[in-house]
């Protein structure tokens, strides 16, 4: 078929702040939540009995955090060196722009413009970081698209006020949303509010700094997966708190566009069986019900049973409904991994597991390292039903493959596999896009090698740049390009429509 990728199609790659920039406590920069994540190695996952490995499992109680706090020493925190980006992204900006980027899908760290969250005045040095990033950007024609939250809540908003579940913490970030909006107008035209915000429900800590008491139990008995009231008051919260962002840049920039972003979570069913039907209806409500507020503006008619049956009350304010259906966003984000499988489990009403992983397995795809199913297929159909229901545009904030690389004897990384994966998944895009999709452009997850968001491991590596530097921090975090940089580069080159994998490092 011909390429049928839009003219001015964005294609990038995304990061988050508290994954590579590093440099925590340097620049007025204080303290958030995501500097309280411990590094989870593959053996501390087989010595605590999980395999699955994604957000939940990164939580802290206020307990751990106030002996990391104490006793840092006892801990390894990857998040809080990153790869120092805040001190190359010059270096990293001209390798992204070497590929071609079109846009950068990046985060602000909340903390750095205001160290506590609400402080009476912005911090001036991390504004002025900000606005260097984003000349450098521009100076290669790149079109930031940033994240207001991306899971990193300052952490005197977790500590004093258990984070979006207070609505100070709503306050703070409209007012934080403000400060940015204004300051970076004309930089950035395109925002997003919360990183997959349906994450709250499996690990409200990483998600909305809500810091739950006693110490967490073993990884795989995560006692993140109940208190559903609390939960869910804090989604509601940070539902308004998007809506009044969506607002005030409307009023700020009109010219800009806000999105949201979504952990999409694809499921088929493991038979024909009409209750095998019926859990895969379920659990798409539970996932949809994030970005049917956001988008469209109200709660959906689905939820009302499940909050009534788990005597789940949200407490609004008199505007709030108002507020929501003023403050329905531009555009609908999503990440993309993987495919679930769905079995009935017996309930009336969806009963979501946390795990990112499904717990049944799927015999006609490959899986990752980290046995995530690789399943391009199922990319085309989700677009397909997100346009369906929301007829919005979409931005593909996150895709890729986390692999251990190594190098050759040469002292290359050929990674086939990670070209593999994007190869199969831009051919899907491509049909999606042919199908009638309103999709406008698409971001890596990872160009660079970065701490993961899970684990914070730098083993588990997504980049089509190296980052020399191990689990430890070890390394001279020199960077390096692997065979998929090039794979890329060659695929923007061609608006997409160049996919053969003929790429060579350049030097072999």
């Amino acid at each position: 078929m011909t390429n049928t990728f839009p003219e001015n199609f964005l294609w990038g790659g995304a990061t988050a702040a508290n994954q590579i920039e590093g440099a925590w406590d340097e620049g007025g920069r204080g303290p958030a939540t995501s500097d309280f994540a411990r590094l989870i190695t593959k053996e501390i996952r087989d010595a605590e009995g999980a395999f699955d490995t994604h957000v939940p499992h990164n939580a802290a109680s206020r307990e751990m955090v106030a002996d990391m706090k104490a006793h840092p020493e006892n801990w390894e925190l990857p998040k809080r060196r990153g790869i120092d980006f805040y001190h190359t992204y010059q270096e990293d900006i001209r390798l992204f722009a070497e590929m071609g980027f079109k846009v950068f899908r990046m985060s602000i760290s909340w903390s750095r413009i205001f160290p506590k969250g609400d402080d009476p005045q912005p911090n001036e040095e991390g504004l002025l970081f900000y606005d260097a990033v984003f000349d450098e950007l521009h100076k290669y024609g790149i079109e930031p698209m940033v994240t207001l939250s991306h899971f990193d809540t300052p952490l005197h908003l977790a500590e004093t006020y258990n984070g979006f579940a207070s609505r100070h913490t709503v306050q703070a970030f409209v007012r934080y949303a403000e400060t940015v909006m204004k300051r970076y107008k004309g930089k950035v035209k395109y925002w997003l509010t919360f990183n997959e915000i349906n994450n709250v429900l499996s690990n409200p800590f990483t998600s909305s700094g809500v810091i739950l008491g006693g110490a967490p139990e073993p990884l795989s008995c995560n006692p993140y997966l109940g208190n559903w009231q609390l939960k869910f008051q804090t989604v509601h919260n940070q539902f308004v708190a998007s809506a009044l962002a969506v607002k005030k840049l409307h009023e700020i920039d009109p010219e800009a566009k806000m999105g949201n972003m979504l952990c999409r979570l694809e499921n088929y069913a493991e038979s024909c069986k009409p209750e095998d039907q019926l859990q895969v209806m379920f659990e798409d409500h539970f996932n949809w019900f994030f970005t049917d507020v956001q988008a469209n503006g109200e709660y959906p008619y689905y939820m009302k049973r499940f909050f009534d049956e788990n005597n789940i009350h949200i407490e609004m304010e008199p505007d709030d409904l108002k507020i929501l259906k003023d403050g329905a966003v531009d555009f609908i984000t999503i990440s993309y991994y993987m495919t679930y499988i769905m079995r009935y489990k017996g309930s009336p009403v969806p009963q979501p597991t946390g795990r990112l992983v499904s717990d049944i397995k799927n015999p006609y795809l490959p899986k990752s390292e980290w046995g995530w199913t690789i399943d391009p297929i199922g990319f085309r159909v989700t677009l397909n039903r997100i346009y369906d229901r929301y007829h919005k545009p979409i931005f593909i904030s996150e895709n890729g493959l986390g692999a251990v690389d190594h190098f050759d004897e040469n002292g290359h990384i050929q990674d086939d596999y990670r070209i593999d994966y994007m190869r199969a998944h831009v051919e899907q895009l491509r049909e999606a896009i042919a199908d009638g999709v309103d999709v406008f452009g698409y971001a890596w997850w990872g160009p660079i090698d970065l701490i993961s968001s899970g684990t914070s491991e730098m083993t588990k590596r997504y980049g089509m740049i190296y980052v020399d530097q191990d689990d430890y921090g070890r390394g001279s975090k020199k960077r390096s390009r692997k065979k998929s940089f090039y794979y890329y580069k060659k695929l923007i080159a061609s608006n997409g429509a160049d996919l053969e994998n003929d790429a060579v490092i350049e030097g072999s």
